[in-house]
């Protein structure tokens, strides 16, 4: 073999090999990627049922129930306008608590219970996921505009 044909087939080589690296990169990647989403999302359906992700926002006041046999937990996560079952077994943070900050990770149920294998409370006073942060904003300015549509006289009629 020619020593230019030589150099061609290692380039061709090279490169066959930087593209089976790269897309076993991004293959990995793709598996562990999780998306955020809050119960409004949820409820309209945009979250994935056969993926796994995270859903937000606060613990319901009045909705934890702990399984006295085991450490099975029931609560459900709101977001202010709409809430998300959740059962989780497993030890929760210390931080846990009735109307505090919380993300889940698992995935979402055909009864539409979100089945958690993580949950995560917020660290402090001051601290909130972004995401939920947003979320709780977005679902406070939908829940007001939907009231101050209610609220508007019907169109041609003075109040």
């Amino acid at each position: 073999m020619k020593p230019r044909t030589k150099r061609a087939l290692a380039v061709v080589l090279a490169l066959v090999a930087l593209g089976v690296a790269s897309a076993l990169v991004l293959q990995a990647f793709q598996s562990n990627l999780v998306f955020f989403f809050s119960p409004t999302q949820v409820m309209a359906n945009e979250a994935p049922r056969e993926r796994s992700f995270r859903v937000g926002g606060l613990v319901e006041e009045g909705s934890i129930e702990r399984d006295t046999q085991g450490l099975t937990v029931r609560f459900k996560v709101t977001d202010t306008a709409h809430a998300i079952p959740v059962t989780y077994t497993g030890l929760l943070p210390d931080l846990f608590k009735e109307g505090k900050g919380v993300v889940a990770q698992g995935k979402l149920g055909s009864d539409g219970v979100f089945r958690a294998d993580q949950v995560l409370a917020k660290h402090d006073e001051n601290y909130m996921p972004p995401e939920a942060a947003e979320a709780l904003k977005n679902a406070a300015n939908h829940k007001e505009q939907s009231t101050a549509t209610l609220a508007m006289p019907p169109a041609g009629t003075r109040p």
